[in-house]
């Protein structure tokens, strides 16, 4: 009997699933980190999303929860993600830093790297990359077929033959000033015109 479409895609998602949950307890375990008795601060989302959200570093809500993007900066994203009519089972966030660290300059290099890990796990087809701390992160990892991204906000540029990008405002930088707030809507918006152009499975 010949294996279908949804059966592939289960497998897929399967190993996504098993591996993400591998990656996480390396970072659990990881001995380089300064971080302490604290637990360093995971990704959440779809384990295949086609949307990778990336900040620089955690804020103490996360860090208090151990989820990226907890408390104000995701809620935020839920509502601008909404308005584009953008299926938040789609999206996939994470951090550059990982560790709960006041100082993330701190963090360990090698930890910073295993970002790689997790686009490879996650396979996103664009990376909204958050301020210039995660920019600069991410031009500094070994990402395959990788090229400079060019720091324009709000246009869609090629980061790989697979992976787009979108450069925006840092996300915790941008609410607590409406024209700060305006800067990152405008260049966030443009997700949503990318997501409606994408084919439908």
């Amino acid at each position: 009997m010949p294996v279908t479409d949804d059966e592939i895609r289960e497998k897929y998602l399967e190993r996504a699933i098993r591996e993400l949950n591998t990656l996480t307890r390396e970072l659990q375990g990881c001995p380089h980190c300064p971080r302490g008795n604290l637990m360093p601060v995971l990704g959440s989302g779809h384990p295949q999303a086609d949307i990778m959200l990336l900040k620089h570093s955690p804020l103490p809500s996360e860090i208090e929860e151990g989820v990226a993007f907890y408390g104000r900066a995701g809620g935020a994203l839920m509502k601008s993600l909404k308005r584009l009519q953008i299926d938040p089972l789609a999206v996939y966030g994470t951090l550059c830093a990982k560790c709960p660290l006041s100082d993330p300059s701190l963090a360990d290099p090698a930890c910073v790297a295993r970002v790689v890990e997790e686009i490879a796990i996650v396979m996103p087809k664009i990376i909204v990359v958050m301020g210039p701390d995660a920019l600069g992160a991410l031009g500094e990892m070994q990402i395959p077929l990788a090229r400079p991204l060019a720091p324009h906000m709000g246009e869609i540029q090629p980061l790989t033959p697979m992976i787009d990008a979108l450069y925006v405002p840092d996300i915790d930088a941008s609410l607590d000033e409406e024209a700060a707030k305006r800067e990152f809507w405008s260049a966030f918006r443009v997700l949503g015109d990318w997501y409606a152009a994408q084919p439908p499975y």
